[in-house]
């Protein structure tokens, strides 16, 4: 594996660690820190009905108070976690400026995680929300054309899969995939040779328990859904537009451009974006830097570019 970035340098004294059943159950009882809402952004949660027999579905909701009558585009917004643990509010910061630069609305949602709710159950809330997007538009002044779903590590593997589902379904669809460092193929827990030295944040014994939890079976297995492993879908074709963004010092590095170059492959469009010595989650983790804020700006770029077409500017 390649050196750490030069913005990210001191990432080589953070420790390699995991997480295992004690402490993602402790993070999941946790109960997420916020922050006042800015003046300019409102934010509101909600409870949505989920799938038919599943608990009500939350979401968070972001909305640049300056917004007009006209309907804006939307982000169906997945938090990561490795489907153990997480809230939206661990993305509050991100969410906030995607109102802000973008105008649009940041619909963030709070999804069942394992091992008490094995897939399918995130895809489900993920496709109850987006379907829910999409049916009070107007009430939300939402543009029903212009939902685009996307997350970070597993919220980015339930994005690329609810872009399946809401396929096979035929009814909702969405415009847009934004995949940032997703998570995307069990099978990489059992490769053998991968060099995971420099990998930080998201190790590869974290990596086999959150599939293990999220498919309730053994990763690596036959009979894996495509709706909860993205990658073990056979055909890619039909998807909506996508990009993908990762490090190459991530564990996902691999199979994130395996997915790009496949989705390119099935006449998809696919923008990658490859970030020299990057680890997972190293936005997150030194958000401050030049290097992540770049990433972040590629984001923002390349939603505007796809959602705020200059015909669709007012």
């Amino acid at each position: 594996m390649s050196h750490f970035h030069p913005d990210l340098r001191i990432a080589r004294f953070i420790p390699q660690f995991s997480f295992g059943p004690k402490i993602s159950a402790a993070m999941r009882a946790s109960k997420p820190r916020t922050k006042p809402a800015p003046a300019d952004v409102s934010i509101a949660n909600l409870e949505i009905a989920g799938p038919v027999g599943a608990p009500p579905v939350g979401v968070r909701i972001y909305r640049h108070v300056d917004v007009g009558a006209t309907p804006v585009p939307a982000l169906l917004w997945m938090h990561g976690g490795g489907y153990l643990f997480g809230n939206p509010e661990q993305d509050e910061a991100g969410s906030i400026a995607f109102a802000r630069e973008l105008g649009i609305t940041v619909v963030a949602l709070r999804y069942r995680t394992g091992p008490d709710n094995p897939a399918p159950a995130a895809v489900e809330d993920a496709y109850a929300a987006l379907t829910w997007i999409a049916a009070n538009a107007p009430e939300l002044g939402i543009d029903p054309s212009r939902i685009a779903v996307g997350g970070a590590s597993a919220g980015g593997g339930l994005a690329a899969a609810l872009a399946l589902y809401a396929h096979d379904k035929g009814e909702t669809q969405p415009a847009f995939q934004l995949l940032i460092y997703p998570m995307l193929d069990d099978r990489t827990v059992v490769r053998t040779d991968h060099d995971t030295r420099n990998a930080r944040v998201w190790s590869a014994k974290s990596n086999r328990l959150a599939w293990q939890s999220h498919l309730g079976q053994a990763p690596g297995s036959d009979g894996v859904s495509p709706y909860a492993a993205p990658a073990r879908r056979v055909s890619l074709a039909g998807l909506p537009p996508a990009w993908v963004g990762v490090g190459t010092l991530d564990i996902f590095h691999d199979e994130d451009l395996l997915y790009a170059e496949r989705l390119t492959d099935a006449g998809v469009a696919c923008e990658t974006l490859v970030v020299p010595g990057a680890f997972h989650g190293f936005d997150a983790v030194f958000a401050r830097t030049p290097v992540a804020r770049e990433f972040f700006a590629e984001q923002v770029r390349v939603l505007r570019a796809t959602l705020l077409p200059p015909t669709a500017i007012s």
